[in-house]
């Protein structure tokens, strides 16, 4: 009889291990604190969406002859806008891609906006767009800060998802994989913009 009762109270130890042990809890505290990095980054780069028509509206008093540079821009924010961000995005390596490179493709636009307005003293001079321009590069700013606290945050998620004994309640309880998290492009690297202000 005690080696039963010993068996059914170590039985129940286990058990009460292994619950504290599955790491349920930290999964889900993890997975929000993704979802909130993630909105962050949202948020950052609707704000800059934002900026763009004043931008250009700013610049094409100035420079009506540099139609195709403000008409790329134009057309880059006008992708992101209508891009829909599915639910997934973050599980999803394609969703994540497009995403990412609408955003470069924006970004890089903008660059190339920036560096038309150095061919114009009189913008340049512009209160309104120097204010804007200001803002842009805060923007931009936060964007870069929001990105990497969404990769942090992925990071530990996906340490989590991944490291034993974690991973089983991820996967078979969960069902969570790893998420995706922002890449350069190998071109970026190799050979980064140049853009004088």
């Amino acid at each position: 009889m005690p080696t039963r009762m010993s068996a059914c109270v170590a039985c129940c130890l286990a058990l009460c291990l292994a619950v504290l042990g599955c790491g349920y809890n930290k999964i889900q505290g993890l997975d929000e604190e993704v979802k909130a990095a993630w909105s962050e980054v949202l948020n950052q780069y609707q704000r800059r969406s934002d900026l763009v028509p004043n931008l250009v509206a700013t610049v094409q008093g100035y420079a009506r002859h540099e139609s195709e540079t403000l008409q790329a821009v134009v057309e880059a924010r006008s992708r992101v806008g209508q891009m829909s961000v599915p639910e997934n995005v973050l599980e999803d390596p394609e969703s994540f891609r497009a995403f990412q490179e609408a955003q470069r493709s924006l970004g890089t636009a903008l660059q190339r906006l920036l560096v038309v307005a150095e061919r114009y003293p009189d913008l340049k001079a512009n209160e309104n767009f120097r204010d804007l321009q200001a803002q842009l590069e805060g923007t931009e700013n936060r964007i870069a800060v929001a990105r990497k606290r969404y990769i942090e945050a992925v990071k530990e998620f996906n340490k989590a998802v991944r490291y034993f004994p974690t991973n089983i309640t991820a996967r078979y309880i969960l069902h969570m994989r790893p998420k995706e998290t922002f890449q350069p492009e190998q071109k970026d690297i190799e050979k980064p913009p140049q853009v004088k202000f």
